[in-house]
């Protein structure tokens, strides 16, 4: 597939960005400020990066105001350089685009229903029931259980998997590896035995939401578990049962969910953090990597938990301080009921 190629006036008009330079110059592809070539758009959107500026041999650099002061390559000035180049990279996206129809090794239900601008591709499997919206694509081997339903312009990768009565919105993007609908982990235990319970809700997923590869979203025990419209789920991420989350909030890889918790709108979720079950999380909450959010947030902000990476030997000697702490509290109350004693015992004298 040969790359498209745009003049610098051509992309400055479809950002609204100030060109300064050739308005002829050729970009036919994206790259960093290392490694782009004189045919290439480059950006600067993080300051440790602004050492590489003055030796970059991209064709021209996405810049703020203030960083295009002094440069002497071209340039295109916009007021948030990272978005400017998220817009532009769907211009060079190298992705293949599927044609529409059904593969002739597809296996669709009769009563499935299946627009004729969709793709289905390869040995995929749509069961009774389905619904597949216009402009769908349907990646080789993905499997759509029962009843559920694919909207708008929606893109599932090979290898997806939804279960049965899984209701996804418009323009949903979801990664190979992905499971959405599983059953939920749940058990009764009776005299050591575990029972299993049998999970009867489903998922409905809104708008605009991107699933990561080999993330896996469960099933409701009863009512659905609910994602909301704009959520970014990174790869490899739990998903439990009966789980909401809000409007626009992102969650990076390796987080874990556990069941009934409800999750804000606006919020951050870094990478690896866990929450326990049956709790909440207001708007605007931003947790950070590895924490443990054992209880409700009820106001937004930055929250973190555990200790951050320091050399071995300082950490060994911190473990061993932390081991310490009860009995160093023990040790305290005691000096500070001694002290009490002693201050009451000298005030008693005093007023003698």
């Amino acid at each position: 597939m040969s790359m498209p190629v745009y003049t610098l006036g051509q992309l400055a008009e479809r950002l609204g960005a100030t060109l300064r330079g050739a308005e002829d110059q050729p970009i036919s592809g994206l790259a960093t400020l290392q490694e782009a070539g004189p045919d290439q758009l480059s950006f600067l959107a993080n300051a440790q990066y602004r050492k590489f500026l003055s030796g970059c041999q991209a064709g021209a650099v996405l810049l703020t105001a203030a960083d295009a002061e002094g440069y002497a390559g071209n340039t295109l000035v916009v007021a948030n350089p990272y978005l400017a180049y998220a817009e532009l990279s769907h211009l060079f996206d190298r992705k293949p685009r599927a044609l529409p129809g059904v593969h002739p090794t597809a296996v669709v239900a009769a009563d499935a229903q299946v627009d004729a601008s969709a793709s289905i591709g390869a040995y995929a499997v749509i069961e009774s029931g389905v619904q597949i919206a216009a402009g769908v694509t349907v990646g080789a081997q993905c499997v759509i259980g029962a009843r559920s339903m694919v909207g708008e312009g929606g893109w599932l990768a090979p290898r997806v998997t939804l279960y049965h009565d899984v209701r996804i919105g418009k323009r949903v993007v979801i990664q190979s590896g992905a499971v959405i609908g599983g059953e939920g982990f749940g058990f009764a235990n009776e005299k050591g035995v575990w029972q299993k319970i049998a999970q009867i809700g489903g998922v409905t997923i809104g708008d605009d939401v991107e699933i990561g590869a080999n993330t896996t979203v469960d099933r409701g025990a009863l009512s659905d578990t609910l994602i909301g419209n704009g959520v970014k789920l990174d790869n490899q991420i739990m998903i439990a049962h009966n789980v909401q989350i809000g409007d626009n909030t992102a969650m990076a890889g390796c987080a874990g969910i556990s069941g009934s918790t409800k999750i804000g709108k606006n919020c951050m979720i870094a990478g690896g953090v866990g929450m326990v079950g049956h709790i909440e999380v207001c708007d605007n909450v931003f947790v950070t990597g590895m924490t443990m959010v054992t209880r409700s947030i009820t106001e937004p902000g930055s929250y973190s938990s555990g200790t951050a990476m320091q050399p071995a030997a300082e950490w060994r000697k911190s473990a061993a301080r932390i081991r310490q702490l009860d009995d160093m509290a023990r040790r305290l109350q005691q000096l500070e009921k001694q002290l009490a004693a002693v201050t009451s015992a000298a005030d008693t004298s005093s007023d003698a």
